[in-house]
This record gives structure tokens, sequence and C-alpha cells, in this order.
């Protein structure tokens, strides 16, 4: 299990801190890396480095120590498991496997579009920004191949929810045992909603709290209200302790920059992570920031 990080440092958006949360994250995070550089020149062989392959800055992370048994992560694209579900991995680390769906893409920021304008160009980038944020994890990685949705959105066409269940047992055959993990489709975005449900045909009982984090992020409440209409009750929700690990949960959102300017802004997800804490807070005073997941009743 990683080493805590001093929590003293850690900023929260809570009466105090809602407008000035973006800037004190981004100084907490810059002060965490003083300290695992101090660690790396003493020759902690657990920080390594890593580089954001959009802005090229560098970081230092440590590398998580691995309990045994295997987990298989099905992610729709490459950074939804960065925004969900990295804390918990940071926190209680696994042989990994992430098999990610829609690979190829022209989604990222407004401030990346010249550089990168087209699908190959996007596709290649993110890409290498999921293999660098996964090598934290001495994660392997498989991508699929499939183009993710393109606005305006619809419901996911039939045929592509058949071809990707058998992509994915395909896949899956070569893997041997390893538990599954894959999105809740909390967000309505339909490549979210289709790999939830190619997972479910595929045996998958633990999924990952999916909210949308960026340019739609406001329309998250009302996701939320339409999951909750959807699933009724044959969901147990799972809380965890993410706190230790918080700023390099963040330093794993730095890697993906292609996708949302400037790096304050990448407070978001971390926001969220301390409002999914709350009620264990108020209880016992902690966890500060936390990651939520769901596991699915048999049927």
């Amino acid at each position: 299990m990683t080493a805590p990080v001093s929590l003293i440092d850690l900023p929260e958006p809570d009466a105090d801190g809602i407008y000035t949360f973006p800037q004190a994250l981004l100084q907490a995070h810059h002060s965490h890396q003083q300290l695992l550089d101090a660690r790396a020149c003493d020759g902690d062989t657990s920080v390594i480095d890593v580089t954001a392959p959009f802005t090229g800055d560098r970081f230092l992370i440590q590398r998580p120590e691995q309990a045994d048994r295997p987990l298989i992560v099905l992610e729709p694209h490459h950074d939804d498991l960065a925004l969900s579900a990295s804390g918990m991995l940071l926190y209680q680390a696994r042989p990994t496997t992430v098999i990610t769906v829609f690979t190829r893409s022209v989604t990222v920021h407004r401030a990346a579009r010249q550089q990168y304008p087209d699908e190959s160009s996007v596709s290649t980038l993110r890409a290498a920004e999921a293999q660098e944020a996964l090598r934290v994890f001495s994660a392997r990685h498989l991508q699929l191949g499939h183009a993710d949705a393109r606005p305006p959105y619809t419901q996911h066409d039939p045929a592509v929810l058949n071809k990707v269940t058998q992509d994915l047992e395909n896949a899956l055959a070569d893997l041997g045992d390893g538990e599954l993990l894959a999105p809740a489709a909390v967000t309505r975005h339909p490549d979210h909603l289709l790999v939830h449900e190619a997972a479910k045909r595929l045996g998958c009982r633990w999924l990952w709290e999916d909210v949308a984090f960026w340019s739609t992020y406001g329309l998250s409440v009302d996701d939320q209200q339409l999951f909750r209409e959807r699933v009724g009750d044959s969901l147990t929700e799972e809380v965890y302790d993410i706190t230790p690990v918080m700023l390099d949960k963040f330093t794993l959102l730095r890697l993906h920059a292609s996708q949302l300017q400037p790096d304050t802004a990448l407070y978001r997800p971390l926001r969220y992570a301390w409002t999914v804490a709350a009620p264990l807070r108020q209880r016992s005073g902690r966890p500060r920031f936390a990651e939520r997941f769901f596991r699915l009743e048999a049927s």
C-alpha cells in the first residue's frame, strides 16, 4: 500500500476554499512534487518519472505496491479510469490490465486542435497519455480500436454493442482470471452506456462511478438522478478513501493534459472526491477525499 503523504497541506473545497481550491490544489501538488524529488534523491526507487505527452511537463509519482489478485478494467476512453477510479488503484494496487474500447478520437481541448487536427494525430496523442499514466501501475494496455461517439449524441447502435461485446470477450479469453471492473454509466455518454452494457453481458459485477467532469460537468446532477431511476436498488454502494494518494491522482490527471487546460481546471474530479467523502467524514472526521464504486446484485 502506498505510504500516505502529509495531509496538513491538502486544500479542501469547503466554505473557505470553494473559490481558491483550484489554485490551492496546484500549489499543494507542487509541494508534493518537491517532497517526492527529495525522496528520489535519497534513493527511493519507488518514486518514478512520468511525462505528460501534450505539455512535455515532467512529474514524479510513487509507484504503488501491488496485491496478488489480478484486475481487468474495461474503460470506454483513454482517460476514464484516471478520472474516476485511479485513486483506489493507487491506494489498493493490483496487477492490472486495462482494455480501452473507443481509441479512435478527435476529442482534444481547443488549445490542442491546431497541433492535433485529425483523428490519427489525436488518437496517437491520447494513447500516449494513457500509456504513460498506466506505466505507473505497470499495467498491460489493450486498445480495441473503435471510434468514439461524435456529437450530437444518440443512443448507441445495437450492432456496435454486439461487436464490442464480442471483441471484449475475445480479449478476455487471452487474459486468464481477473476481477472485472467497468463504468457504472452514471454519465449519459453513449460510449459509457455501451461499455457498461457489454460488461454486464460478460459477467462484470464491480462498477466505478463515472460522473461527467469536463464541459458537461453541469449535467452531473441530472445524470445522477437519471442513473438512480435506471438502476433502482440493483447496486450496493462502496466508498474508497483516496485521501493519502489524492495528489498522486492529480498527477495522473495532468498526464491527460490534452483534454483540459489550464492545469487549474483539473480540480473538478478532486472536488467531487471531496463531495463523495462527505457522509463518511461527517460521521468519523475522515476520509477527506473518496471515490465511489458499486456492486451489482446477482439477478
